[in-house]
């Protein structure tokens, strides 16, 4: 073919994505820490160091890193059936919590179903969502930060297949009641898979929040979601898990992408679970710092709802966000912002805690 013949041919057709690719919105991480001085308090990472066993388990794996792992994570779902009081049959595994709810979302919504969540919640949802070919429907939170559990219970439609519920919520850090989750489940139809996600429930007071366990015990369409990210302080290796009905975990383990949680993660995990009073003695001290800064910013004027989790929520317009988010660049603090809502601050150690509240008390109402 000549140069001319070329010029004047037909373009080639090209690949090109799916429509649900090319609209998603693209998940905003948390920036990360540049330098030495720079407080990393926007993406709820534990500020602690892994647990001693986790690493020393980590150290032991490494050198059968040239194996592929346990794909049916048989001794990490063996250990967390102990912990939870479950049967390995009942647990599903995957890269973060957030890997699970994929393999849930895949499993359970066929193109066009429905996945009722509130708003503002985790950002992955509506994105996994919306991948699966599902249609997110998001439910406003209600004035105190929470969920709207009458409206989510109104949006419920014949598409509607999933459910979720975050407690305590992110970003906002506001639980949801035991007795309020349960009275919702005896209002939603028994076919619509309900999903308690739990991924700070380590940072949650007792009593706080649901005891998700029992409700999964009395009622079949609950599915417990948790992770190893936060309080275990797992977020760079990827492992959350899953307890469902043993049906629905099988079905979960199915569409897991095969070897995700690596080996490393899985030992980790393991370790980590058999230190969790050492976990548990590092929460506490979060807990203190969150009531600490709670109370100081109280006395400062500054009007915020008691959170749950590692972290704390300032509802902000733009106008404000904007001030905030500028004063915290020029301190060297890295915070979440949400455009619209409000921005998210993790709660981390005493030092990190006291940049953050100098800024605060500087632009207090």
């Amino acid at each position: 073919m000549t140069l001319t013949q070329l010029q004047s041919a037909p373009a080639a057709a090209r690949p090109t994505l799916r429509g649900a690719v090319t609209g998603l919105p693209s998940y905003v991480p948390g920036r990360r820490s540049a330098g030495m001085d720079i407080a990393a308090l926007a993406s709820n990472e534990s500020h602690y160091e892994p647990l001693p066993a986790a690493i020393a388990a980590v150290a032991g794996a490494a050198g059968a890193m040239n194996r592929y792992p346990d794909m049916a994570a048989v001794e990490l779902r063996d250990r967390l059936a102990r912990h939870l009081g479950v049967s390995a049959g009942e647990i599903a595994v995957g890269p973060g919590s957030v890997g699970v709810l994929q393999q849930i979302i895949t499993g359970l919504c066929d193109a066009g179903d429905e996945v009722i969540f509130a708003w503002r919640s985790f950002e992955a949802y509506p994105i996994l969502v919306e991948l699966a070919g599902a249609r997110p429907v998001r439910i406003p939170l209600d004035h105190l930060e929470g969920h709207d559990l009458d409206a989510m219970a109104a949006a419920v439609t014949e598409r509607t297949r999933v459910i979720l519920l975050c407690t305590p919520n992110n970003p906002t850090g506001v639980p949801i009641s035991h007795d309020r989750i349960e009275a919702f489940l005896r209002s939603v139809r028994s076919d619509i898979l309900v999903v308690i996600d739990e991924a700070y429930v380590e940072y949650a007071e007792a009593g706080s929040g649901p005891d998700s366990l029992s409700l999964y015990r009395e009622f079949p369409n609950v599915c417990i979601l948790r992770t190893f990210s936060k309080a275990y302080g797992l977020a760079g290796l990827r492992v959350g898990y899953a307890v469902a009905a043993p049906d629905i975990a099988e079905g979960l383990r199915r569409t897991a992408l095969p070897f995700s949680v690596s080996a490393l993660a899985q030992k980790a995990a393991v370790a980590s679970l058999d230190a969790g009073e050492e976990m548990e003695a590092r929460v506490a001290v979060v807990k203190q710092e969150r009531a600490r800064m709670s109370r100081e910013l109280a006395a400062r004027g500054w009007k915020l709802e008691p959170s749950q989790g590692n972290f704390l929520w300032i509802r902000a317009d733009d106008e404000l966000r904007t001030r905030l988010m500028e004063a915290f660049d020029g301190a060297g603090i890295m915070v979440r912002a949400y455009q619209g809502d409000g921005v998210r601050i993790t709660v981390a150690d005493a030092a990190a805690n006291n940049r953050v509240l100098r800024i605060l008390a500087a632009h207090a109402a």
